[in-house]
């Protein structure tokens, strides 16, 4: 028992020890997850309890150099991690022998606020204040710290060396507004600021900022005032801090300009670079050298007046053919004057005679719009001169020439080329002969809205045109106070359409097939030729499947498809310039019945179309050519081959040894076939035919061309028969037998010394053999044939 007590107390004891030993290693490293200092060094201690061997430590799992870690006891091991900068890292301890972690511990870094700032400066609700009201820092902090961090701005004078605290917030700004910062801040003396960051595992101070105030006073936003006159703005402004010398801005329209004024110096500016009739922003802003801008003052919006020196007509026009009347139109048009200038403007056009280099006459003047305006002429040379009136006194005006009709000998441009690239017209050409003082360049693409810009060059760019619309170019040279002859280029678009759009899908459905046709808007001449189509089908949940269509054609047959299915299609049309596509249609196939006439329709519908496709016409064509040529091929080659069947030689009946059949005319009983047709079912079950060897009347021999006949001894012949061959006299003579009673003696005959079978000829001769050598029907059989005979009526 005692026994038993003490193994008992000693597992007890044991299992305590492990659970001890087993807690321990969960804080055998020391410290436990600190925060560290962005930059700084740490050292971390770890127990050993390593039975065997050394231990060994990691950084995120990587191994750290052995030469950071040392061994302070036998139970101890200390590694030392310099300048850490990583936001988050893992460190474990492990025993060298058996890789077993001992411990960890997760390292956090933190960094102190950087880039303080400090400005002081005038609230906006106490702007008449001898000196700014307000202090405000600004820093930035870089943490991953998940909890609210406590700022605290600690501020230091020259008078006092110790550190208040001034403000404190939650974000990396503070503003200080107290009635007591006049007497920390005067503007002489050195200043300084530390921003403090704190949390509850840390806490660090940032660098001192140090600062004089007067550098750092923002001085008060300035007022400002803009009057507008003709050529230029004038801006004027004026601050409460004006006492000291400072530098201004002055921005407007992209444009900022500078100056510097001196202690008292009322602050303007004249700006000259402004367009007539332009509305400008204008807003200034000042600051004390070495201090901060202060802020843009509030804009101010101006309308430019009008400069008459900035009125540029360029008076331009286009002339009609004359009509029978000899009457021309021509369409004058100038740059219009801004509709912003302010007053009332008045246009006219005055024509005359142009002759030499006088004007002759004068017809009078037309009131025209803002822009256009249109008169007649005769075939003459003329002048058209253009005047402006603003508020009824003349502004500006401009002239320009029309040539007679037939006045060819005016230089004009050559080898006029244009190309067009993603929406710009580039045109060049080649210079006349004679000398010029440049070339007008006009542009229309509907013919009543011109565009036209003077060059001196032989070559431009068109910029601003309309999307996929043709234009009509001309370009004429300028000479001396006259102008050229124009060089006209027709229908240059300006850019290509990707592809034509679609007017309509069509779908045919059947069971497992569908007939998917369109339709395309008409193409202009700005559209993408289309090389072709691409239809693309399939199910919800299947694949997606894709045919080609030639550019030529706007339908296709879809085929293998699942019956009863809804299925989904859209069409795409590939130009050179790009693409475009249809909207998606759905269709439903029709469930799975015999649609052998529905295929022939589909197929006759097809063909009825394909007949109005040239290509398929001039297939079919070639197709029912080469049809025709095999056909009379084929029935030349038949006829040949008839014919020659027809030159072979017919057998001669007279050669043959069968007995006469019965002709048509000769008998009562005639049948419809021949008797005996079928020798296995005749009287013998094998018929062979005896040499015939019976002389013919007259006494000649047997034609020798016909030679001996072959010698066969059948299964119904005992022997051979011996008679003698002979010739028909007549080969168009119908063999018969020669009467009804002589047959039916011969199958009366028990014997049967005679063969059934006769000689071809009118007279028999005498047999020579005997009756068993001939006997070939079976004895119990002669009446039943004779009866089988006399019942067709071929005997008595």
């Amino acid at each position: 028992m005692c026994l038993f007590v003490s193994a008992l107390l000693l597992i007890v004891a044991r299992t305590t020890s492990f659970s001890e030993g087993q807690r321990k290693n969960t804080l055998n490293v020391v410290p436990k997850d600190p925060y560290v200092q962005a930059g700084t060094d740490i050292r971390i201690t770890c127990e050993n309890l390593c039975v065997h061997g050394e231990v060994y430590w990691t950084l995120n799992n990587e191994l750290v150099d052995q030469r950071r870690s040392r061994a302070i006891n036998s139970t101890h091991n200390v590694v030392s991690l310099r300048n850490i900068t990583l936001d988050k890292a893992t460190v474990m301890c492990r025993c060298a022998f058996t890789q077993e972690v001992l411990g960890g511990t997760i390292l956090r870094t933190y960094s102190k606020p950087t880039k303080v700032g400090c400005i002081w400066h005038y609230s906006d609700s106490l702007p008449f204040l001898r000196l700014p009201d307000l202090f405000t820092c600004t820093w930035e902090h870089r943490h991953h710290f998940p909890g609210k961090i406590n700022y605290t701005v600690l501020f230091t004078s020259w008078l006092d060396s110790s550190r208040s605290e001034i403000c404190s917030s939650h974000v990396p700004t503070c503003t200080w507004k107290d009635s007591r910062l006049l007497d920390y801040l005067t503007l002489s003396g050195n200043y300084s600021v530390t921003v403090r960051a704190k949390t509850k595992h840390w806490e660090v101070d940032s660098d001192p900022f140090e600062f004089y105030p007067h550098h750092i006073l923002q001085i008060q936003r300035p007022n400002l005032s803009v009057f507008a006159f003709s050529g230029h703005l004038l801006a004027e402004w004026t601050t409460w801090t004006a006492s000291k010398k400072h530098d201004c801005q002055v921005k407007y329209d992209k444009e900022v300009l500078s100056k510097t004024l001196e202690a008292g110096e009322k602050g303007n500016m004249a700006i000259e670079k402004v367009e007539s009739c332009t509305y400008y922003n204008v807003a200034v802003r000042c600051a004390w050298e070495s201090a901060p801008w202060s802020e843009w003052s509030r804009e101010e919006t101006v309308l430019s007046r009008l400069n008459r020196n900035d009125v540029t007509l360029r008076l331009w026009r286009k002339v009609t053919e004359p009509g029978k009347d000899g009457v021309r139109k021509v369409y004058a048009m100038w740059m219009e004057i801004p509709s912003a200038c302010r007053g009332t403007f008045t246009y006219f056009i005055q024509k005359a005679v142009y002759k030499g280099h006088e004007v002759q006459g004068d017809y009078g003047r037309t009131l025209c719009g803002n822009s256009t305006c249109t008169i007649r002429v005769n075939e003459e040379a003329h002048r058209v001169k253009l005047r402006v009136f603003h508020d009824e006194v003349l502004l500006a005006e401009d002239s320009v020439y029309v040539p007679a009709v037939g006045e060819t000998s005016l230089p004009q441009v050559s080898n006029v080329r244009t190309s067009s690239t993603r929406g710009v017209i580039s045109v060049r050409w080649a210079a006349p002969p004679q000398p010029v003082r440049g070339y007008m360049i006009d542009w229309t693409h509907d013919g009543l809205r011109y565009h036209w810009m003077e060059s001196n060059s032989t070559s431009e760019s068109l910029f601003g045109l309309l999307d996929q619309k043709p234009y009509d170019i001309t370009v004429t040279p300028l000479f001396g106070d006259k102008t050229g002859l124009g060089a006209r280029v027709l229908q240059i678009c300006s850019t290509i359409a990707a592809a034509a759009n679609f007017s309509g899908i069509r779908v045919e459905v059947g069971d497992k097939s569908a007939l998917v046709s369109w339709n395309m808007e008409p193409q202009d001449i700005c559209g993408g030729v289309i090389l072709h189509y691409v239809v693309f089908y399939g199910t919800d949940q299947g694949p997606q499947f894709n045919v080609t269509v030639n550019g030529a054609k706007r339908e296709v047959l879809l085929k293998d498809l699942i019956p009863y299915t809804q299925y989904s299609m859209y069409v795409k049309a590939v130009a050179r310039t790009g693409a475009s596509e249809s909207n998606v249609r759905h269709f439903n196939t029709k469930r799975f019945v015999y649609t052998g006439w529905r295929s022939e329709k589909l197929t006759v519908m097809m063909i009825s179309r394909g007949f109005k496709d040239p290509d398929f016409v001039k297939k079919l064509g070639a197709v029912g050519s080469a049809v025709i040529v095999l056909l009379l091929s084929a029935g030349l080659y038949c006829a040949i081959q008839y014919k020659r069947f027809l030159e072979k030689p017919l057998p001669n009946p007279g050669l043959s040894s069968v007995a006469l059949w019965p002709s048509g005319g000769h008998q009562k009983g005639m049948f419809p076939f021949r008797l005996f047709s079928y020798p296995s079912e005749g009287v013998c079950a094998r018929v062979y035919t005896e040499e015939s060897r019976l002389t013919r009347t007259d006494g000649s021999r047997p034609d020798p061309a016909v030679g001996p006949r072959e010698e066969y001894s059948g299964p119904g012949f005992t022997g051979k028969p011996d008679a003698r061959d002979e010739r028909a006299d007549d080969l168009g003579e119908t063999f018969s037998l020669s009467s009804s009673r002589e047959f039916s003696a011969l199958l009366s005959e028990g014997g049967g010394q005679s063969s059934p079978y006769r000689s071809q000829g009118s007279i028999e001769s005498p047999t020579h053999s005997t009756g068993k050598e001939f006997q070939c029907l079976l004895p119990g059989k002669h009446q039943q044939l004779a009866a089988t005979l006399a019942m067709f009526g071929c005997i008595d």
